[in-house]
């Protein structure tokens, strides 16, 4: 059990849900906090069922009716996963209970699967919220705290993080178990995680015999986080075929273990780059993976940038998911080789942002974003350079270096 309650972003979210909709689902990956924060808010007012354990599992399948009469809503059922053959009778209650709000809460682990069974049974009965693990922001106590662009004008104060706090807490992660208590072996953590999911998860969503394939995939990815991915090459270095390795990314995909990053393109006439890039959703799962278990190493080694451009990717990503929102984020690169890590959308505007694992900016880091602004104009706002030491100055018209801590 966790010893200390971690506040999360998303808590206001779903209360706001379950005033409007009778049924909240909550997806994200294993151990992401989902159940913790169902219970922090409704567990006085709500009943709580598993349906992880078989024998659960079993009784909710065998007759669904008589499972919902012997729990009945106000409810909390977890890893639903397990047993989507409920969604439609809960839907069955729903429709004959339709002015009451926020009656059944729902969690799951696998996105594909899961949202396939919900969107059939639960369409406009259900919010849909994705739960991460922890930002930083949450990390720090400060869970609403606004990403850069949404604070111009706002001096709210900085956190202090230091570069070796920094680097200890890429290596962590942001799984709540692991940062509450910090005094827990985190290699051995991460790989006992990876073998629950690589058993419980993976092989109930896809076929996949060879399980030591997939780790090898698994850390072959690792290898290649950040860059454009490809899967020719990937399959090739595996001695598997691309479907396969398509299929397996899907997989990955799906259960919330890595952020696929799509190119953004307008049509400006030029050759842009047209292949994903792929990266680890949490930064400690990608270090274990590397075989990484030290700060320095991961710091000053060949992935140092990758695993920075991660932590940036991942924060961004994180703020928009815990407020309910769809992150708009791409990267943009010609074909030339002229790129800008990850462009953020927002409200049509583009806010590029570079990541530098440079603590020293300099003006030449700005040269990615200045191109953009020369393709785009004034579709552009402010850029920023994120960079792990505590300078925050301008670069460059309309270029600031931003620290991590101010992310």
């Amino acid at each position: 059990m966790i010893s200390q309650y971690i506040r999360r972003a998303l808590e206001p979210v779903v209360q706001r849900a379950a005033r409007e909709f009778p049924a909240v689902v909550l997806t994200g990956p294993r151990q992401s906090g989902k159940t913790t924060l169902l219970k922090t808010l409704f567990g006085a007012s709500h009943g709580y069922v598993s349906l992880e354990p078989p024998d659960i599992r079993a009784a909710a399948l065998s007759d669904p009716r008589g499972f919902l009469a012997l729990y009945p809503p106000p409810v909390i059922f977890d890893e639903v996963q397990y047993a989507p053959e409920l969604l439609p009778y809960v839907k069955e209650w729903i429709d004959a209970h339709r002015d009451r709000r926020g009656q059944y809460l729902l969690t799951g682990s696998q996105n594909l699967l899961m949202l396939e069974r919900v969107t059939e049974s639960l369409a406009g009965r259900a919010a849909i919220l994705r739960l991460l693990p922890l930002s930083w922001r949450e990390c720090l106590g400060q869970p609403d705290a606004p990403l850069p662009w949404e604070r111009e004008g706002e001096h709210s104060p900085r956190p202090e993080l230091s570069y070796p706090a920094l680097w200890q807490g890429l290596l962590r992660g942001g799984y709540p178990e692991l940062v509450a208590e910090p005094g827990r072996d985190r290699a051995l953590w991460h790989g006992s995680y990876l073998q629950t999911y690589l058993e419980r998860d993976v092989r109930s969503l896809r076929q996949i015999g060879d399980l030591t394939l997939f780790q090898n995939f698994l850390r072959a990815l690792a290898a290649r986080s950040g860059q454009l991915l490809n899967l020719t090459d990937l399959a090739r270095d595996l001695g598997a075929t691309v479907n396969t390795v398509k299929a397996w990314l899907s997989v990955l995909e799906a259960t919330f273990q890595v952020i696929v990053l799509r190119p953004y393109f307008v049509n400006v006439g030029k050759r842009l780059v047209k292949t994903p890039k792929v990266y680890f959703t949490d930064t400690g799962t990608l270090c274990y993976l590397a075989g990484l278990r030290d700060p320095e190493h991961a710091a000053a080694g060949p992935l140092g940038g990758a695993i920075f451009e991660t932590a940036v990717l991942a924060e961004i990503v994180k703020t928009f998911w815990h407020r309910g929102e769809e992150p708009q984020v791409y990267f943009w690169r010609t074909a030339t080789g002229v790129e800008v890590d990850i462009v953020v959308e927002v409200g049509g505007r583009m806010v590029p942002v570079e990541v530098k694992l440079s603590a020293t900016p300099r003006p030449a880091m700005a040269s990615g974003i200045l191109a953009l602004r020369q393709d785009l104009g004034d579709k552009v706002e402010v850029g920023y350079v994120v960079h792990p030491g505590e300078i925050q100055l301008p670069l460059a018209p309309g270029v600031r270096a931003l620290p991590f801590a101010g992310l």
